[in-house]
């Protein structure tokens, strides 16, 4: 067995995965899942700069989380992942995703940044489970067995 046969699959998770994490809310099945994914996946996660922005705009909005709260997420978020930020090549590629497979603008800047990031999965609940967005791509939702 080769090193990079022991190197993990990295995973891009999509705003909803980490709201549900963070915000217990109606849903306690789906809270429980979130959190079990991030945990076992810890070493192998990645976020985009989008999806920061769009866990705390809710956090702000839906479970009313303090500005010094805000900020220290925002660190730690930095601190614990790889962070994919929305430059040229990324907006670039979305531009071709969109085109290619008919996704919204939101979607295609987190698909495209997910494989910017070299992810091989993509978590989310919103964008179409079992998707194949390219070779080394998958949509996966992770509360459908």
């Amino acid at each position: 067995m080769s090193e990079a046969d022991l190197e993990p699959t990295l995973c891009f998770v999509d705003t909803n995965v980490w709201l549900y994490a963070f915000i217990a809310g109606s849903d306690a099945a789906k809270s429980k899942m979130a959190r079990q994914l991030l945990q076992d996946n810890e070493r192998s996660l990645l976020v985009s700069s989008q999806v920061i922005n769009e866990v705390c705009t809710n956090l702000l909005k839906k479970a009313q989380i303090p500005e010094a709260e805000i900020r220290e997420l925002i660190r730690s978020f930095y601190h614990r992942y790889p962070v994919v930020l929305l430059g040229q090549g990324v907006q670039v590629g979305a531009s071709e995703l969109r085109g290619r497979l008919s996704l919204s603008f939101w979607d295609s800047l987190i698909l495209a940044a997910a494989i910017h990031g070299g992810a091989s999965i993509v978590y989310s609940e919103d964008l179409q489970a079992d998707l194949q967005v390219n070779e080394g791509l998958v949509v996966r939702n992770p509360f459908t067995p």
